[in-house]
């Protein structure tokens, strides 16, 4: 699903128009940068957390050079999703997988 998908389902679902969807959904994706870029995480019951994680220096290789390069420590976006959202997909998984007839196959989710 793409970001337009999004939009349009939203707005088929509570009759809001789409530039106004689109507008919320726009301000809630810049708030949630926003919030990351200033150490502040996110936490939304029922759905996830959206958080900083910070990654400790350390030493990569410039493979075109043959060269060692430092990595400083830097933090960098994460989600994690609540429990019971990730009930809720592997619930889905487990729906999707098996067949009307009783037989194990993997359902087409595309």
């Amino acid at each position: 699903m793409r970001k337009a998908d999004l939009i349009n389902n939203i707005a088929d679902k509570t009759g809001i128009p789409k530039v106004d969807v689109l507008v919320a959904l726009e301000t809630m994706f810049k708030e949630v940068k926003e919030s990351l870029s200033r150490g502040e995480n996110i936490y939304i019951r029922g759905f996830g957390s959206f958080i900083t994680k910070k990654r400790a220096p350390k030493i990569g290789r410039n493979i075109k050079k043959n060269t060692a390069v430092h990595i400083p420590a830097h933090y960098i976006p994460a989600f994690k999703p609540a429990k019971e959202f990730v009930h809720e997909v592997k619930k889905l998984e487990i729906d999707a997988s098996i067949s009307e007839d009783g037989s194990e196959e993997m359902a087409e989710s595309r």
